[in-house]
């Protein structure tokens, strides 16, 4: 016995100082190759308080997991499980180098009921495991990646888990040296294992050779798991924790702003994964190919070639195919990733509308949109390659600062009969009403700020806009890629509202409210901007907004993504929805709030035709007419111009109504 505990030290040791050798030097690979890609991006550790309870609620608390229940559940099941499991085993090993190694001692009631508490979590694992089993047996759901690596990852994990179970089995008919901790009774669910396996009828020298075998099995596993995870696609249980902490809170609401002034820059955006940044390549490591994405995602749900999930694994899989350039600095040997025979094509990059569906999914805090803008840019900028139909946009947005190509000085031509003051006139106005492009010139926009504009008056608000002076807000060519464009419009507005200092921006857009809101402060203007829905809200709640007790019908309410994912707006357009509808009723769609579906028209969509898959506004102007809601309500212009061509589409009697029409028409 004594020269098996020699051994077995021994062994237990080298196979230790092996594992974690191999572990080790695998995961300096991996921070090698995320410190040597070429992409430039500040290490920030501030707000360190909202990190930790962002940490807290995303990784511990499992939020995004769990918005999907049953798999949310189960998932959360063998997160905490494996977590409880892990001090136990990691006790195992010590006393197998040293068998005097005793943590008992130290706290024995405290030491027991983790024991108990572990042996419950391991066994819930098991339940956890069998459900996902389940999914991909039965379910297959089709944004669930399956294959040899998931299944290897299971069955890793199994054999912990049962054989965790049965070493506290074991332990409990060991016998007990005086003044050693009794494991009888600390196994509420192991311990019934002796009993149903029939262990109590073992002879003293067969239970010994069970624990053993029980216990290298385990080790075994525990340490091939260890070496197998940083090359698999479980490699985000090491960088899910860290890219959660590290996430750039600033910018949660905008992208990133391009310097396009250094002159020291040789290429702008991304072109070749060697141009990544490490936080880019830290995602990529996180990423659980949970496929919860692509299930919200409206372009792979209406059969367009993107796949958040499948973006992100093509970045990784070019990543380690080029490492060895990237890491001897021979970046000019790395090729495009867009190219001949490779699956990130331009079709890939141009379905997205920029909706942020799959970042707000994502259980590990990936930023999709970093990959895609940044990959849009390069594609605009250094190879001007773009959808050629955005061409005549980026020409209208450069000669007369609105997409659609109108003299810029009929940007006022909308309210010509309403008696509504410009800045010029009025600087002293409570409210600047930014009304953007939509509201200025096309005309099913322009009656949404005529109605805006008459609800205004109406509630005494002094109000002005801007007029001839007024540009495109630049989101349309910031997320098409153009960002020396919309740097070029975010500054000629800037210059005008710092001439201003408005005390208030009022927007009708959503993406005039987040680009002036969020990307604005980055070029040197920052003022209160408030969406309309908001600020009518507040009106009515102050008493000067008083409706006129007209039914309106049965409404549906389409969430804005701008709105409601990148500003998490979501209350106060029914709120205000509520109030202005005497007795009619809000229907809600099946997919709305946080789930709500875009209606194809962000990320310059709005401007390119849709000529693959099925029309994404046709999917939901569908969804719209399963509610049975005579009225489809809107909070955006461009929302309410999808919807309508989709329900024309459809041939449906549904009506399209501005928010600002509603409250119009409440109120008149």
């Amino acid at each position: 016995m004594e020269q098996y505990t020699i051994i077995k030290s021994f062994v237990m040791f080298m196979a230790l100082v092996g594992g974690f050798s191999l572990f080790f030097l695998k995961v300096r690979h991996l921070y090698r190759l995320m410190l040597s890609v070429q992409g430039q991006t500040a290490f920030k550790l501030d707000r360190v308080r909202e990190r930790v309870l962002v940490f807290f609620k995303d990784v511990l608390g499992q939020s995004n997991v769990r918005r999907k229940v049953a798999p949310g559940l189960a998932h959360t099941l063998i997160f905490f499980g494996f977590l409880a499991v892990q001090p136990h085993s990691l006790e195992l090993m010590l006393k197998g180098i040293c068998p005097a190694f005793d943590v008992a001692h130290l706290a024995p009631g405290l030491y027991g009921g983790y024991l108990f508490v572990a042996d419950i979590l391991a066994a819930l694992v098991l339940v956890g495991f069998a459900y996902a089993i389940y999914r991909r047996v039965v379910v297959k759901p089709s944004y669930l990646t399956l294959g040899l690596d998931a299944n290897l990852i299971i069955l890793f994990t199994c054999v912990i888990i049962i054989t965790f179970q049965l070493i506290n089995a074991f332990q409990t008919l060991l016998p007990v040296e005086a003044g050693a901790f009794n494991y009888a009774g600390v196994f509420p669910i192991s311990g019934r294992l002796v009993g149903l396996l029939g262990l109590d009828q073992l002879t003293s020298q067969k239970v010994f050779v069970g624990y053993e075998m029980a216990y290298w099995i385990h080790m075994a596993t525990i340490i091939g798991f260890l070496i197998y995870i940083p090359g698999s696609k479980h490699l985000h249980l090491l960088a899910a924790a860290p890219n959660v902490f590290l996430k750039p809170l600033e910018r949660e609401k905008a992208i990133v702003k391009t310097d396009i002034e250094d002159e020291d820059l040789e290429t702008f955006g991304l072109g070749k994964t060697a141009e990544l940044n490490w936080k880019n390549v830290l995602n990529l490591y996180a990423c659980t190919e949970c496929g919860r994405c692509e299930e919200q995602c409206p372009a792979a749900n209406t059969d367009k070639p993107l796949s958040p999930k499948k973006l992100i694994h093509d970045f990784k899989l070019d990543l380690f195919a080029n490492a060895d350039a990237i890491l001897t600095r021979q970046t000019e040997a790395v090729p495009p990733f867009l190219r001949e025979d490779t699956p990130i094509t331009g079709d890939v990059l141009w379905s997205c509308t920029t909706c942020r569906a799959c970042e707000d999914i994502c259980p590990v805090n990936i930023e999709h949109l970093d990959f895609i803008i940044e990959s849009r840019k390069h594609q605009v900028l250094m190879e001007a390659s773009f959808p050629p139909e955005i061409q005549e946009t980026f020409t209208n947005l450069e000669n007369q600062a609105n997409p659609w190509g109108f003299a810029a000085d009929t940007r006022a031509n909308w309210a010509k009969d309403l008696d509504v003051p410009l800045m010029t006139d009025n600087p002293e106005a409570d409210v600047l009403y930014f009304v953007g492009c939509s509201g200025s010139f096309d005309d099913r926009g322009k009656k949404i700020a005529q109605a805006m504009a008459r609800v205004l008056q109406r509630a005494g608000v002094n109000f002005a806009i801007l007029g001839p002076e007024e540009s495109c807000n630049g989101d349309i060519a910031r997320r098409a890629g153009n960002e020396y464009l919309a740097q070029m419009l975010i500054q000629q507005n800037v210059e005008v509202l710092n001439q201003y200092t408005p005390k208030t921006i009022l927007t009708g857009c959503p993406h005039c409210f987040n680009t002036l809101k969020n990307e604005y402060p980055d070029f040197g203007a920052s003022y209160p901007v408030v969406h309309y829905t908001q600020y009518l809200l507040d009106l009515h709640q102050q008493g000067r907004l008083k409706p006129n007790n007209r039914n309106l019908g049965a409404l549906t309410y389409h969430d804005s993504c701008y709105l409601g994912r990148w500003n998490g707006i979501y209350q106060a357009p029914r709120d205000l929805l509520r109030t202005m509808n005497a007795s009619g009723s809000l229907v809600e769609m099946q997919r709305t709030g946080e789930k709500g579906f875009c209606c194809g028209a962000g990320g310059g969509r709005m401007f390119m035709e849709e000529t693959l898959g099925k029309r994404i506004n046709i999917d939901r102007a569908e969804e719209a007419m399963q509610t049975s809601a005579a009225t489809v309500a809107s909070a955006c212009p461009f929302c309410a111009t999808m919807l309508m061509d989709g329900l024309m589409d459809k041939a449906s009697d549904i009506v399209v109504k501005d928010i600002a029409e509603i409250v119009d028409e409440a109120t008149a």
